[in-house]
């Protein structure tokens, strides 16, 4: 059976999505969007029938008196490829900005796990992973780009390292 990479990342918002605040961010979407399906090792994302998820609900739990969080979530081929994305071009620099437009977070916001190739998680999925991930620390169950877990069945379940010269930020 082969494995697929799932990923969720979640923001808690500084502002309405449709404020005047929000809207160098949501400007940004549809050209980042189009870069992730366009990137290689790309699968699948969630999203609406405007092509984004901003309007989904989940981690409702986790909005601690902030204006909403927002989820992304997506499916990718390997931790290699997805993390090439989100560290260069459009990404990279909408990263860069991410302070402007959502509340600092010191709990885990994004979590990767492996998943049966085919299968599209949910954001009960979603859900459970960050919340492992908050509990445990990273473990298969739930894991992030700095300790990425290998594929389920692969030599041991020992975290892999980070490919060399990968900065994630902090």
């Amino acid at each position: 059976m082969g494995y697929e990479l799932a990923q969720v990342n979640i923001a808690r918002l500084r502002a309405p999505i449709d404020s005047p605040e929000l809207a160098g961010f949501v400007a940004e979407l549809d050209p980042v969007n189009a870069a992730a399906d366009a990137a290689p090792g790309f699968i699948w994302r969630l999203q609406t029938e405007d092509g984004n998820a901003t309007s989904v609900r989940a981690f409702e739990w986790d909005q601690a008196g902030s204006a909403g969080v927002i989820v992304n979530m997506s499916v990718w081929r390997s931790v290699e490829e997805l993390a090439a994305f989100v560290y260069s071009g459009s990404h990279a620099a909408v990263l860069r900005r991410r302070r402007e437009w959502f509340e600092r977070m010191a709990e885990a916001y994004s979590a990767l796990w492996w998943v049966p190739a085919g299968v599209r998680p949910t954001t009960a999925d979603a859900e459970a992973r960050v919340a492992s991930l908050r509990a445990h620390g990273p473990a298969p169950p739930a894991f992030t780009l700095r300790r990425p877990y290998p594929v389920p069945g692969v030599a041991g379940r020992e975290p892999v390292p980070a490919p060399r010269g990968w900065m994630c930020p902090a």
